[in-house]
Parts: structure tokens; C-alpha cells; sequence
């Protein structure tokens, strides 16, 4: 069975740093395109940042652009969300997503219905 492990949540002061890691298993994680998306409370779940399966290619929405920098490491079959200067609007349950059918090697995915994997998620808390 597929699992997607995230850590690296917390509380953290509003201009800090946190880096969010996601270990795959029982994935394909050489053709998988992997994603982060978060869930404030009372509000939908949205693409934060993603990454293509060859890793060549990313995506960012603009409320995250210039702060957040995802990676990824095929050796460990994990990915990673490096998030700076971040901001008390960014406190959410953060998810880590995972597609490996091999359709987005070098394309990105960025909506929640192109995932078929997804982690059971990590608490990031920024205080102003």
C-alpha cells in the first residue's frame, strides 16, 4: 500500500523558517510528480507547490513564489517544501500529494483531482 509520510511541521514566528518533508513508499517515485497543498480551517484545500516526476520542472502560485522552493531526492524517495519569510496566512495542515502513472514526468500538476496519493498531512502554525 502507497504511503506519503509528511514532517517537519510546527510553530514557528512569523519571518521564520520550516522545511517540510515527504517519504514515499510503495511508489514509482522516479516517474511520480509530487505536490504540496495546505488546508486552513473553514477553507478548501490549495496547490501550494509541485514538482514534475524527471524533477525539471516546478510551479508555485504566487502567494508562495520567491518563498517557498520545493525539491526532491530520488535516492530517498522523499520531497521536500523549504518555506522562508513565512507569514501568519500561510498556518494550515500541510498535504503532500504524489501521481506516478508517469502522465506529468514533465509536466506539473497543480489541481487536487490530478493526484491519486496523498499523506495524511503536518501542522504548520506561524504566529504574528
Amino acid at each position: 500500500q502507497v504511503q506519503l509520510a509528511e514532517s517537519g511541521g510546527g510553530l514557528v514566528q512569523a519571518g521564520g523558517s520550516l522545511r517540510l518533508s515527504c517519504a514515499a513508499s510503495r511508489v514509482t517515485f522516479g516517474l511520480a510528480a509530487m505536490g504540496w497543498f495546505r488546508q486552513a480551517p473553514g477553507k478548501e484545500r490549495e496547490f501550494v507547490a509541485a514538482i514534475s516526476g524527471s524533477g525539471a520542472g516546478s510551479y508555485y502560485p504566487d502567494s508562495v513564489k520567491g518563498r517557498f522552493t520545493i525539491s526532491r531526492d530520488n535516492a530517498k524517495n522523499t520531497v521536500y517544501l523549504q518555506m522562508n519569510s513565512l507569514k501568519p496566512e500561510d498556518t494550515a495542515i500541510y498535504y503532500c500529494g504524489a501521481e506516478d502513472s508517469g502522465l506529468f514526468r514533465y509536466r506539473v500538476p497543480v489541481t487536487l483531482n490530478q493526484y491519486k496519493y496523498w499523506g495524511q498531512g503536518t501542522q504548520v502554525t506561524v504566529s504574528s
